[in-house]
């Protein structure tokens, strides 16, 4: 990882207070080396290859904090375990078929939001949950699944 991205990160933890640990360290690592989503689970086991003394728990506490300070963001793909990932907040949306995740504005959503919240009272908070369906590849079977019928 390029040693002026992870500066960055550590400079945005200091700024809030924080403290600069060898998990944090580690996590901030795995996440920038990868640029994917990846779930506690996933990044321990990166760590682990050359840290077999880091707990899950730790990688779970230091995601908390780093999540608590805007720093790492996590998100729900349905029924698997959460995934987390550096940057700014953005919606998800995978597809229940092969998984696949594509990440886009939450701007996609200003319309939703705005109608949710004029004619329902209800703020919409985006980027927690993804949004799913079918991607390009399988949106044509669930044409010809429902129209079968």
């Amino acid at each position: 990882m390029p040693p002026n991205e992870i500066d960055t990160v550590l400079d945005q933890i200091r700024a809030h207070g924080g403290r600069i640990t060898t998990a944090r360290r580690l996590v901030i690592g795995v996440l920038l080396d990868t640029h994917e989503h990846l779930s506690a689970e996933a990044i321990t086991d990166i760590i682990r290859t050359e840290h077999p003394e880091v707990h899950l728990t730790t990688v779970y506490r230091t995601l908390e904090s780093l999540a608590a300070i805007g720093i790492v963001a996590h998100t729900h793909l349905g029924h698997g375990a959460a995934v987390y990932h550096l940057g700014e907040i953005h919606q998800h949306l995978a597809c229940e078929v092969c998984g696949a995740l594509r990440d886009v504005p939450v701007s996609v959503l200003d319309d939703l939001r705005a109608t949710l919240e004029r004619d329902h009272s209800f703020v919409l908070h985006v980027g927690h949950f993804a949004l799913l369906g079918r991607c390009a590849e399988h949106a044509a079977d669930e044409v010809t699944s429902t129209s079968d019928g």
